[in-house]
Parts: structure tokens; sequence; C-alpha cells
């Protein structure tokens, strides 16, 4: 079996005169036989016809020295170094000429990456040797010198080899390629013009200049020399292949097809030409055919250890852009960074960064595009792929600063698009939009321009503008799915709900395996409240792609809105462990879901393992931080804030969010620090003023809050926030005539669900409640649907003892909310204390949606012990009290209810823990008197 070919690594190995004597007296005929045809098949270039041959020579006779050497050509003329390489050792060691073999083993070495074997053997520079053998193996150690990046040392073998012999071309031929590579191309010019001048009629020449004037930008001298090169020798591969290059750069299609053909008849499987054939398949749109080309070229290759072609960066270049064609990035790394260490500036960087960006190595796609650059200031294409690599990082400003720089050299669309997305990021959104539609406008093929302004255009609250560039997009490109998905998107936002199921719909037709338009359509139907259809569009898309999150994620949503929260909880899990490595939304939707059904620790369990997946996420650690809260691990929360806080850097909107957080912390000083860094970076920030204020009242600093509140009235007198935050001072203040007129002024001004409750509970406390009565009835008849309005006037009339109207206000909020946990605990409440005995079934339901909380659970055995359960009473408040051991008022629930169970021991300790606690409950002043009952 032929060993692993190694395409395009030997160079042609002259043959020149008689290769071998004839045999001596007495040799075996049928060797003889076999070596004169194998020399007339090495002539003709059978090569493979040869090796059979010879190896039928050698198996007569084993030590036939001119058989082993022929055999070592041959071997290295089929690209088989490995074969080259033991055969002629082996010639030596019978006692072949060494000048005749070093030259070729040189050569072996060379094809295997043995470069320093090369440059320490010191038979491939002995002194010793015939003049004519040392000058070739000057060269060769020239050509590895220059290999492994010691192109000084390189030009030194080569002068060295030209004193020996001044009249041949050869040193002149070998200098040329290191001085391009040292990017000297003057002196490469003049080494070439020297060459030719020595040997004007080989091919070697033309095609060296040929590649010269190509470097320098002169195709057409280049194209005139690769025709030389193949007049002169219609089998040169390099001249060829460098002639098909031009012809594709000139759109010549059908003179690239004709060089290709006569390619494969001289070299049938050499990669090169798999690659051009592969690009021209492309260009003729035959997908299938291309990605043929692409498999035979890798096949070939990989079989090849990477040390033996380290040094080979045409070969490593190759198979990266095979791997990178096939859409294999992983493989095409390791080929591009190895060509990389050989040619650090080549253009291939720009294709290995955009394998870095799509791995989310950031720090190595900028250390490589960086480097780049250095060489190539002016790349657009490598300045564009370095600004979104910075971006990736979050380097907003340097993205930014060099897409500036950028535009100043030239004035490109793409330079446009990536400043504006970097401006976005930055939180730069009216300059964002600016560059963007420029982008846009001046190239309509700046789709990730025009993509990124439907978003920006979303965000500012416009619609119109956002629906109008899909638009354009899918007149640009109509059977593109994701452009249509993408204007049912913006159409919905736009409300308008039939164009958008229109826009999905013609999204599928186009792509039936496209999920997201699927989705989307689901996603209308749950909001239309077609719960079974969005079910079943949604278990078709889990059919085609049972790994599909976004799909259980929609399944938890309509089993949440019907109630079943086992069942809601089950897909949410599910997405969470089917997430990958970086993927952190089913753990924050799970997160997030666990704390509203009151499931504490099982919620935090979830946060650790998404902080633990992206440490530095602001997103995870603010979740994470939501989750101590509620375990009321306070040190734990400040901590996770404090991380949040510097994650967060100068972004006011989440600065506030983390404020808020470290309040329920009680770190106010904290939460100082991050509304202090909101406002450094955006001074007149509203909520973080707002937010100020309220920290100095809760400080005890009524003036400073005053102060703030009323510059905040004359900043934005159009405005709620100062009249109500001026409320809030009075109010703290006990000037409660003072407070109720800012509140109405606030109401007045801008009426909202937060001017309303505010305003609402001072008037609760006003004339027996009635002016809030007339208020409430006034603002829910007008805004029905108000829930938090509902809610807070159910807790007013539930906290004066006016449990009828309180049942009924519960009773509408929950007509919106029927789920809420929250209303329906509360309305349980409410029922206990009018001794209705329903108060246990809706206790049961308010547990059901959150299972996990120890108020519900309290709520329920409370409402069981009034309805004379005992023991299923003692069940669910023992657990309750094991749930919050630090809740006075479940304790003294517990404790009653042991009382009532005759167990007075245990009675009399959960009532004294709950007494001397020192904190205020409802029902503090029963348990006291039970307290006394028990002695």
């Amino acid at each position: 079996m032929k060993s692993v070919r190694i395409s395009l690594l030997i160079a042609s190995v002259c043959v020149a005169g008689v290769l071998f004597a004839h045999p001596a007296h007495g040799a075996d005929p049928k060797t003889a036989g076999y070596l004169a045809d194998a020399q007339a098949r090495f002539e003709k270039r059978d090569f493979p016809g040869a090796i059979i041959q010879l190896k039928n020579a050698l198996q007569i006779d084993g030590g036939n020295v001119p058989a082993l050497v022929l055999l070592g050509k041959s071997l290295l003329r089929e690209s088989d170094p490995v074969g080259a390489e033991v055969t002629l050792n082996q010639a030596l060691a019978m006692g072949a000429s060494r000048a005749e073999v070093l030259p070729l083993l040189g050569q072996a070495y060379l094809a295997l990456g043995k470069h320093r074997l090369i440059i320490d053997q010191a038979q491939f520079n002995d002194p010793k040797l015939p003049g004519e053998t040392r000058a070739k193996l000057l060269l060769i150690l020239a050509a590895a010198s220059a290999d492994i990046g010691e192109n000084t040392q390189a030009l030194a073998y080569i002068n060295q080899s030209r004193s020996i012999d001044p009249h041949s071309p050869d040193s002149w031929l070998a200098e040329v390629p290191v001085r391009m590579r040292m990017r000297q191309f003057k002196e490469a010019n003049a080494a070439i013009e020297r060459a030719t001048a020595m040997a004007p009629d080989a091919a070697d020449t033309w095609y060296q200049k040929g590649s010269v004037l190509h470097v320098a930008g002169n195709v057409a001298g280049a194209l005139a020399a690769y025709d030389k090169a193949i007049k002169t020798d219609n089998t040169h591969l390099g001249a060829l292949l460098a002639r098909v290059g031009i012809y594709f750069d000139q759109k010549r299609n059908g003179d690239a097809s004709k060089d290709l053909d006569e390619i494969k008849r001289v070299s049938p499987d050499d990669p090169r030409a798999a690659y051009l054939r592969a690009l021209l398949a492309e260009r003729e749109n035959k997908p299938a055919q291309a990605r043929e080309y692409l498999v035979a070229i890798t096949e070939l290759l990989d079989k090849i250890p990477l040390d033996y072609i380290r040094f080979r960066p045409q070969i490593l270049m190759l198979n990266g852009l095979a791997h990178f064609g096939l859409n294999e990035p992983e493989k095409a790394k390791v080929y591009f960074e190895a060509f990389q260490k050989v040619q650090p500036d080549a253009p291939t960087a720009k294709l290995l960064g955009q394998i870095y960006l799509r791995s989310f190595n950031y720090d190595r796609a900028v250390d490589v595009l960086e480097r780049y650059l250095k060489a190539h200031p002016t790349d657009g294409q490598g300045m564009t792929l370095l600004g979104s690599a910075l971006m990736a990082k979050g380097q907003y400003a340097r993205a930014t600063t060099l897409m500036q720089q950028a535009l100043q050299i030239k004035d490109s669309p793409a330079f446009h698009t990536v400043l504006g997305m970097s401006l976005m990021n930055s939180g730069q959104g009216a300059n964002a939009i600016k560059e963007l539609e420029i982008a846009f406008k001046n190239d309509p093929r700046q789709t990730q321009a025009a993509t990124t302004l439907v978003t920006l255009y979303t965000r500012a609250g416009q619609p119109a503008k956002a629906v109008v560039t899909a638009e354009k997009l899918v007149k640009l490109q109509p059977a593109n799915a994701g452009f249509l998905n993408l204007l049912g998107m913006v159409k919905g936002n736009a409300g308008n709900l039939a164009g958008a199921r229109t826009a999905f719909e013609s999204a599928v037709k186009i792509s039936a395996n496209f999920h997201q338009p699927k989705l989307n359509l689901a996603r209308l139907d749950i909001g239309a409240k077609a719960y079974d259809a969005a079910t079943s569009q949604l278990l078709e898309i889990l059919k085609a792609d049972p790994k599909s999150a976004e799909a259980m994620y929609e399944l938890a949503t309509i089993a949440d809105r019907r109630g079943q929260v086992a069942k809601a909880t089950e897909w949410l899990e599910k997405a969470f462990r089917l997430s990958g490595p970086r993927e952190l939304r089913w753990g924050l939707a799970l997160t997030d879901y666990h704390l509203r059904q009151g499931r504490a620790a099982l919620a935090l369990d979830v946060a650790k393992g998404v902080a633990s997946k992206e440490p530095e996420d602001l997103s995870a650690v603010l979740a994470l931080a939501r989750a101590q809260l509620a375990t009321k691990d306070i040190a734990g929360a400040r901590a996770s804030l404090n991380t949040a806080t510097r994650v967060a850097d100068y972004d006011p909107k989440f600065q506030v969010q983390i404020a808020l957080l470290q309040v329920a912390a009680q770190n106010l000083s904290g939460a100082n620090y991050s509304l202090e860094k909101a406002l450094s970076k955006q001074p007149d920030f509203l909520p973080a003023l707002a937010l100020l204020t309220d920290l100095d009242l809760r400080q005890g600093d009524s003036g400073r809050a005053e102060k703030r509140a009323g510059d905040i009235l004359a900043k934005y007198p159009k405005l709620a926030v100062g009249h109500g935050l001026l409320g809030d001072v009075a109010l703290k203040r006990g000037q409660t005539a003072a407070a109720l007129e800012f509140y109405r002024r606030a109401h007045a001004q801008q009426p909202s669900t937060d001017t309303f409750v505010r305003l609402y509970n001072v008037l609760a406390s006003q004339d027996g409640g009635k002016p809030a009565a007339v208020l409430a009835a006034q603002w829910l008849k007008s805004r029905p649907n108000d829930s938090q309005a509902h809610l807070a006037v159910a807790n007013n009339l539930a906290r004066i003892g006016n449990y009828g109207p309180a049942r009924a206000a519960y009773e509408g909020y929950l007509k919106i909310n029927p789920n809420d946990a929250v209303g329906l605990n509360n309305l349980a409440n409410v029922l206990v204390k009018m001794k209705d005995p329903q108060a246990v079934a809706v206790a049961e339901r308010a547990l059901a949606q959150s299972p996990s909380s120890a108020i519900t659970t309290d709520t329920l055995g409370w409402a069981l012990l009034q309805n004379g359960q005992l023991e299923k009473a003692l069940k669910m408040l023992t657990d309750a009290r094991t749930r919050d051991p630090a809740n006075s008022e479940i304790r003294y629930h517990l404790g009653a209810a042991l009382a009532q169970g005759g167990r007075k021991k245990e009675a009399r300790e959960e009532l004294d823990l709950a007494l001397k606690s020192g904190q205020s409950f409802e029902g503090a002043a029963e348990a006291a008197a039970l307290r006394k009952t028990l002695d």
C-alpha cells in the first residue's frame, strides 16, 4: 500500500545523465531488467511504475545500491518522504555516494519537517563534499533556516552556495522567497533579475519572476511571466496554479477551468487544485460539488502529522481553508494557528480571528488581529473584526476609537456599522442610530446595521421606523426567513398582531426547519390565550429539536398560566439541564420562577449554578443576590451586590437596580455608593436622584431629602416624581395635610398606579376611609384591570379590619391574576378572620402556587386550626416553623395549635420564643393572653 501522500511539499528533483552504471558482470539479469525498466519509467514520470519495478529488483537483490537510490528519488517524486528517508538512509549504509544521496535526503527531511535535523547534522555542511553537492546542500540549509524564521542565516547559506557556484541561477532563485518573507521586495526583484539573466529560458525563473510581480501588484506582468513559465514547461504546477488564481480574480472562469483540467492531468491529487475547483464550483452555485472538493482536501491532508508540515505554510493554510469552508472551525483553527507561527502577518489572521470570536475566545481574537493590523494598518476587514472583538470584550470605548480612526482612512459603510454597534453597546443610542443609518443607506448589504437599527428603534419607542427598516430588509431579500421573522417581531411590538402572524407564517413556508418563527407564532397564541394551539406548535418544535430550551420555556409559561406549577417547574428544570456551559437564560428563568413561588432554597441552588458558569455576568450575580435575600443570607447578598456594583461599572440603570437590592440587604451605604456611581455617569438620571431622596429619608435626614426633592421638582416640573417625594418628606415629618396636598398634585400631574397608591394610603386614614373609597371607586372604574391598585385597596381594607370589602377587593384582584400566591394567601387570611370555611380551600390554592413558602404554609395551617382540623394544622404549622423559625407569628400559631392539643410545655416554648423575639406581629396580644393560661 502506498505511504501517506504529501503533495506540494517536494521540490523537483532534477535527474540528469545516467542514474546508475550498467550492472556488473554476473549480476542477475532479471534485476538488471527491472532496473532498466524502472529507469525508463522514471524518465517518463511514471513514478508508481518505477517504484514497483525497483521493489521487484530489491526483492532479488536487497543490497542493490543503484536501485535503492532510484527508489528514494521515485518515492520523493510520489510525495512519500517517509519511505524516501528510510530508503536513502539504507542506501547510505550500503555505501551509496553521499554526494548523490545527501541532497535527496535533505529534501526528504524538509518534507518531514525535520529542519533542525538538517541544520544540526554536520554531514549536510561538510566542506569535504564536492563543490556542486555542497552548493545544493547549502541551499537546502537555507530553505530549512528560512522555514524556521532564521532568514539572516538563510541568506548567509545562500551566499556561501553562490560563492561555490557563482554561475548557477539556483542561489538567486532561492533568495527570492526569503527576501519576500522579509518584505524586502526591492532585493527580491534584484535577485530574480539576476536569475533571469543566467537562465532566461528556465520555467522556474519565470515562475519566481511572476511571483515577485504578483506580490507587487503588477498583475499583467505576473500573468505574462506565468504564461512564459508554462510555455517553457506545461507541467509546471506552481505557474499553473498561480495563473488560475489570477483568472479567478479576473472572473475568467473558463480559462481557470482549462488550467485546472491541465493540473488534474499533471497531478491528479494536488490539493491546491482541489481547493480552486471548490471555489469555482461555489462561484457556479454548485455547493455539493464544492463540498466534495473540500472534503477530498481534508481527507488527504489530515492524514499527515502536523510536525511534517509545520514549516509548510501553503499546506497549513490550504487545509485550514478547507476545514473553514466545511464549517469545521476547531479543525481549521489548528492549521491556521500553525500557519500564523510561520507567517504571522498573513491575511489568514482574519479567519483565525473569526474562529476565536465564534468560540468566545475574545482575548486571542484581539491578540491575533492587533498583530495583523500592525503589518496591515489599513485593512478594513481586519479593523471591523478587531472592533467586533473589542466590543465582545466590553471595551466599547476602544472599539469606538478604532472605528473612528478607520473612517478617517476610508468612509466605509462597514466601519459605520461597527462604530454604530460599539456606540450602542456603550449606551449612546442616538449616535449609534445615526451611524447605522448612514451604513445601511450607503450600502444595503449592511444588513447587520439594519437589524441592529430595528433593535434600537424598538428600544427608543419608534416602532414605525423599526417596521419600515424591517420591511426594507424583506424587500432586499424576500426569501430570507430570518428577515421575515424580524418583521413579524417588530409588527407584533407595534401592535399589528395580524401582520406579525402573516410574517411569521411566511417565514415558516420559506424554511420549515427554522424554528424561531414557529416559536413566535406560539407566543402570539399564548398572548391570545389559545393555549392548546400554542402547545401543539411547541411540541412540534420539540419533536424536531428535542433540545429546544426556548420551546420548553414557552411550555412552562403555558403551564404557569394554567396554574400547573409542577409542570411549569419541570419544563424550566429541563431547559436548565440542557443549557450549555455559557447559557444563562434558562437558569435565570428557573431562579426567578422559584423565587416567585416562594421556593427560596431551590432558587439559591439554581442561582449558584448559574453564577458558577459566568461569575462576572451581571444578570447571574443579581439573580444570586435576590436568592440570597430570599433565604435571609444578608451577608452573602451584600457580597454579591458588591460584585455587581463593580461589574456594572457606571451603568446608571443597573446601578439603580443594585441600589434597590442593597436597601433590601440593609446596606444603605452600599446603596448610596451605587447611586453615586450612576450619577457620576449621568448626573440628571432621575431614578437615581429619586432613590437617593428615599435613602435620605430612611437615614433620618429629612432636610437633605427635602432639598433633593425640591431640586427634582425644579428640574422636572411636569413630572409627578418631585411632588411625590415632597409628599414622602412631609409624611415622614408627620405633616399629613401637607403630604396629602403633594400626593394630590402628583396624581393630578401624572395619574399612575404609583401616585394612586400613595394618595389612597394617606386618604385611607382620613374621615373613616371614605375619601379613599371614593378615589378607589373612580380609579378602578376607569382602570378595572389595574391589578396593583386592586391589591393596594384590598391590603388596606384588610389592615383596618374592613374584611367584607377587603374580600371583594382581593377577589377583584384575583380575577386579573387568578394564580397569584400573594393575593390568594391574603384572601385566605381575610376569610379566616371572617370565620369562613372556604379559607382552607383558598389557602390550599395559595400553597399550590407557592409550595415552599413558609407564609402560605402557615396560612393553611392557621385556617385548618380555625376549621377544627387540629392534626393537619399541627403538621402544616410545624412545617412553616421549620421553614422560617425566626417568624414570631408562625411560632404563635404553632403554640396555639399545641396548646389546643394539650401539649402545654411545647406550646409555652413556642409562645415564649414568639413573645421574646422583640418583633411586633399580628396576634401578639392574643399570644400573650394564651401564654398566661399555660402557667
